[in-house]
């Protein structure tokens, strides 16, 4: 499993020119899931987003989780992440887990990170989508279950 974290001032997703998620201050997560990943293994990836500190302290150190800045989350499904440019230009997914699969979990992540008591925005799986943000810093984290 991949987590992109960019942390943002505001962010936003659009599905056929609708607004269908927008967050303020937080987290804008763009998620890749794999054959292998398990619920086990999205509560190891939901417990280090959570509390990641990367936000800026009263001396301006990257000090404070999501939590303690009162933070959203913008959570966005993308196979993508699991592309394969080994061979010619044009890339292949089929490190990405199928569909049913990778639908579950994100679900599952989307329901982890409200039962938290986050503020919670999401995309539409498997949707065109269109997201906008305004990346703070920028700070863009990489997660990746195989190095957790």
């Amino acid at each position: 499993m991949k987590f992109v974290i960019q942390r943002v001032s505001k962010a936003s997703v659009t599905v056929d020119n609708n607004v269908i998620g927008k967050i303020n201050k937080g987290f804008l997560v763009l998620i890749g899931v794999t054959h292998n990943d398990t619920k086990e293994i999205a509560d190891l990836m939901i417990r280090k987003l959570l509390n990641l500190r990367v936000f800026s302290d009263e001396n301006d150190k990257m000090n404070l989780s999501l939590k303690d800045v009162e933070g959203e989350l913008l959570l966005i499904s993308q196979f993508t992440l699991y592309a394969n440019c080994k061979r010619g230009n044009r890339p292949d997914f089929i490190n990405a887990a199928k569909p049913d699969v990778a639908k579950e979990l994100y679900e599952y992540i989307i329901t982890k990170c409200n039962e938290n008591g986050y503020k919670v925005e999401t995309g539409e799986f498997g949707a065109d989508m269109k997201v906008e943000l305004l990346n703070d810093g920028p700070v863009t984290i990489i997660l990746d279950s195989e190095n957790l």
